[in-house]
């Protein structure tokens, strides 16, 4: 019996977690949503958001008449670039252990156009996003080992703010996700003598089952060890290991792939599809060799089949493991199925992949 038939767990390399797979649970013919999308429609400027060229922030501040992207500190942030006294008790303590920490947050505007997200925008904005990401990087990690690059996408994700925008934060510990993934990269790594991302980028490319889109530098695939219903891997297939790295073609190439993934992710429901998505860099400044590392991204869409239907992680996956009905394979054939051409441009008309 096949795995696309049967009940069986798959392991994730990057953490050494696994997730149990029933297929036989949501393995019938696709029929699409049911329930209506939300179509509110947002202007292009409001003069109400935070976000948007010109207006005045919570903390007295006036955002520049932006073109491209903006970044500012976070009026809010989680991290503090100071490190707070902690009771020397705490340092040392098995059962009660707590360690210092400081860091940056900021909030990274992708458009002045407080309607437009990530794949309604041109090709030269992506780029700028991208350049942004890259000069952020580049400027953050002279002073942290951890520069965590990210986006929460719809009000499903807790996004409170509809301006489409990201977040950056960095810090000089590791983040947990972040330690894992460099954790079990280096132990492939050191066995094998290849880097664990470069292996698999070569098999998914020899299999191409779960393939979304490829270029010349990017891969994207739905994973093999994917837990969220339509999540999905986007991949450097050169020996990349940061931002820093990227040239004026991986950019370029990159907004491409961007553009094509955040499409077809729209265009599942017809709606703007929700999702957390973050990329994992190489820890920074470490003094050591890190060709362990690829440069890569997640994304971890919530919505299951419809744009208001969404997988919830409660019970069984919060208790045991993750698990999951749509297989990667059936995610990923839907995915390729959907069009490269946003269906806000095809209203009324027949999409042509």
């Amino acid at each position: 019996m096949s795995l696309l038939a049967s009940t069986h767990r798959r392991k994730n390399p990057l953490t050494g977690r696994w997730i149990l797979v029933s297929p036989h649970r949501n393995n019938r013919p696709w029929l699409g949503a049911t329930e209506a999308p939300n179509n509110t429609t947002l202007v292009n400027y409001d003069e109400a958001c935070p976000l948007c060229p010109t207006n005045t922030r919570a903390n007295g501040e006036s955002n520049p008449d932006y073109k491209y992207t903006h970044v500012f500190n976070n009026d809010f942030g989680a991290l503090t670039p100071s490190c707070n006294d902690l009771p020397a008790d705490n340092l040392n303590d098995d059962l009660f252990s707590a360690d210092h920490t400081s860091g940056e947050c900021r909030v990274m505007c992708f458009s002045p156009e407080h309607n437009k997200t990530l794949p309604e925008l041109e090709h030269d904005a992506l780029c700028a996003v991208v350049a942004t990401w890259q000069a952020q990087y580049n400027e953050l990690s002279q002073r942290y080992q951890c520069v965590q690059v990210f986006e929460n996408k719809g009000e499903i994700m807790g996004c409170s703010q509809p301006h489409p925008h990201g977040q950056i934060w960095a810090h000089q510990h590791l983040s947990t996700e972040v330690d894992i993934e460099d954790t079990q990269q280096l132990d492939y790594f050191n066995k094998r003598g290849t880097a664990l991302l470069a292996d698999y980028v070569k098999k998914e490319q020899a299999d191409g089952t779960r393939t979304v889109f490829e270029n010349t530098h990017w891969l994207v695939v739905v994973p093999f060890w994917a837990a969220w219903p339509f999540e999905t891997l986007l991949l450097s297939k050169d020996n990349v290991q940061h931002f820093g790295q990227l040239n004026s073609t991986q950019i370029d190439t990159l907004a491409e792939a961007l553009k094509v993934l955040t499409t077809k992710y729209d265009n599942i429901f017809n709606c703007s599809f929700a999702y957390s998505m973050g990329w994992h860099n190489a820890p920074a400044n470490r003094g050591q060799d890190e060709q362990h590392w690829r440069l890569h991204a997640h994304f971890y869409p919530p919505l299951l089949r419809s744009a208001s239907i969404k997988k919830h992680m409660v019970g069984y996956e919060m208790l045991g493991e993750s698990q999951r009905d749509l297989s990667a394979e059936t995610a990923a054939s839907i995915l390729q199925a959907a069009s490269t051409t946003h269906y806000k441009a095809t209203a009324g008309k027949n999409h042509d992949t």
